[in-house]
């Protein structure tokens, strides 16, 4: 049996509950829909300056694309709102599959990683209050290669640290921007299709789509075989 590639995820909307900032989104600028359309913008920029090669951490964009959106509607964030935001993006919640999801891939021997474009303090909070920080063997940051995803030098980053090759991987994760800069990178990938996420119709495609993470975890011990030889990570 071939090895079973190793589980990269996603963090934020992949694994963590994004829907729980909406209501103070909705409180700030009067919109329900104002998170999401923050969220959009972040990664838009996020982007957008990787690939004009200025690298601007994670937090710092997200700050600045909320000082954006508010400035385009006359609202003025306070400290309050400051530290409330902050609170809730490192605060949110596993999705409430995942504990269990994450588990059962680990039990049938997949090795589990992260990376994220979050600073690597950032996404340590916000697992360690999920309860799940102890289910993935390392954890990565985009700021490590100072190169967010869906950048070639993000996922590199990570085949460099664990020394294996690109089709040794799989991502997971819910943004279709995601799975798609994993699999150019020779990555395989499974997309989540999470509330407001779903595939797009051109471009690298997933080898995976599931409608939640335990959907997708029985996806993928289906396609790669359950080893029941093999010790599970500790």
């Amino acid at each position: 049996m071939a090895d079973l590639p190793l589980i990269v995820f996603d963090v934020n909307e992949t694994l963590l509950d994004l829907e729980t900032m909406e209501p103070t989104f909705a409180r700030i600028f009067g919109d329900k829909d104002a998170m999401r359309l923050w969220f959009a913008n972040f990664i838009l920029y996020s982007s957008a300056l990787t690939v004009a090669g200025c690298y601007v951490p994670f937090t710092d964009i997200g700050a600045a694309v909320m000082k954006m959106l508010a400035d385009t509607k006359g609202i003025r964030i306070d400290e309050r709102d400051k530290k409330e935001l902050t609170e809730r993006f490192s605060t949110m919640p596993p999705h409430p599959e995942v504990p269990a999801a994450l588990r059962k891939l680990r039990d049938a021997g997949f090795r589990l990683f992260t990376l994220t474009d979050n600073l690597l303090e950032v996404q340590t909070r916000q697992l360690t209050h999920g309860g799940i920080v102890d289910l993935f063997e390392r954890r990565f940051s985009a700021d490590g290669v100072k190169h967010h995803k869906p950048s070639r030098e993000a996922y590199g980053y990570v085949e460099r640290e664990l020394g294996a090759k690109p089709s040794q991987f799989c991502l997971i994760a819910c943004h279709t921007w995601d799975t798609l800069g994993a699999v150019a990178a020779g990555w395989e990938a499974a997309l989540i299709r999470r509330v407001g996420n779903d595939v797009l119709g051109v471009g690298p495609q997933p080898q995976i789509v599931g409608d939640d993470l335990n959907d997708v975890a029985d996806q993928l011990i289906a396609r790669h075989g359950r080893s029941a030889d093999r010790p599970t990570a500790s």
